[in-house]
């Protein structure tokens, strides 16, 4: 019985020695190198090149090594075995920070003012709303949506939800599927994406979408965050946006093509702020421990958990 690590871009020995250390009576084996494909039984993956996974007579569940798992499913020969999501609460506190930093950057105008700064500008024309006039949605009401929506609400930010399926939770206006969009953009000053990327989100970051949020809003117009896949936004719809003041601002941690093209026009756009994919950036250790926690639950007979549903995508 082994474990199989099936991933590109890492570094696969430093996830090796870790998974080793916490699993040492199971061989760890790298995709790429000779290995018995009858003795996996499991598989950690991270972008695996497609169809790397077949052929693994025994295989009992995949694990991503990412918070999402939306790579996974581009494999047209992805076997039909369970897979299990990274569900890390410091991943979520991460998320959180960054989407309530990027929130209160734009409340508190912090770009306008560095900005200012560089050309040694003193201008103040006092607009300065409170966050609780501030209306905020999170698009995705999974674990990341629902932690940052608690943590700007504390904050005093008025926040509304919109998930595809309806949700109820207590002290928080939710808005769920098509009919519900509407409704949750045309309140919406500051959109903050968190859903995950399948067919149904792709490119859910449009014309269209832009075109629906508030203009009536305390902050002058409407601002764009999107901290979870670059396949969820439409770049050139973005820049439009921008450019014709239909948006105000964007902050954006993803993009289509990764790394960003150094050609993109988004670089040197003076409305868009720009961070390396790394919104949320789990410890390694701490992936490795889950999986390894999951791994001694089949061992043992328990059920999986953070079970991803291939119908939705997540």
């Amino acid at each position: 019985m082994s474990l199989l690590l099936a991933m590109t871009g890492w570094h696969v020995e430093d996830w090796r020695a870790r998974f080793q250390a916490m699993l040492p009576e199971m061989p760890i084996v790298v995709l790429g190198e000779p290995f018995d494909r009858r003795a996996v039984h499991y598989v950690a993956s991270w972008k695996h090149p497609a169809g790397s996974l077949t052929g693994l007579p025994n295989l009992a569940a995949i694990f991503s090594l990412g918070a999402g798992v939306d790579f996974l499913f581009a494999d047209d020969k992805l076997p039909l075995v369970p897979i299990a999501r990274v569900v890390d609460p410091d991943l979520t506190t991460r998320m959180s920070e960054y989407v309530v930093l990027h929130c209160l950057m734009h409340l508190r105008q912090q770009h306008r003012y560095m900005r200012q700064q560089r050309e040694k500008l003193w201008e103040d024309d006092r607009n300065q709303p409170a966050a609780r006039s501030v209306r905020v949605g999170i698009m995705g009401l999974g674990e990341l949506g629902l932690d940052a929506a608690a943590k700007l609400k504390v904050i005093g930010f008025d926040v509304a939800g919109w998930s595809r399926s309806p949700k109820s939770i207590e002290g928080l206006r939710t808005f769920s599927g098509e009919e519900g969009m509407k409704g949750f953009l045309a309140r919406t000053d500051i959109l903050v994406c968190l859903v995950p990327l399948t067919p149904e989100t792709r490119g859910i970051i449009n014309a269209g979408l832009i075109a629906a949020l508030a203009q009536d809003g305390r902050l002058g117009g409407p601002f764009v965050i999107n901290a979870g896949r670059g396949g969820l936004q439409v770049e050139e719809d973005i820049l439009a946006a921008l450019d014709t003041g239909m948006l105000k601002g964007a902050t954006l941690d993803v993009f289509e093509t990764e790394p960003l093209p150094l050609a993109s026009p988004l670089w040197n756009h003076p409305g868009v702020t720009i961070t390396p994919h790394n919104a949320a950036m789990s410890e390694p250790e701490a992936i490795a421990s889950l999986i390894t926690a999951q791994i001694r639950r089949l061992e043992a007979g328990e059920p999986l958990q953070h079970v991803v549903d291939p119908a939705r995508g997540y």
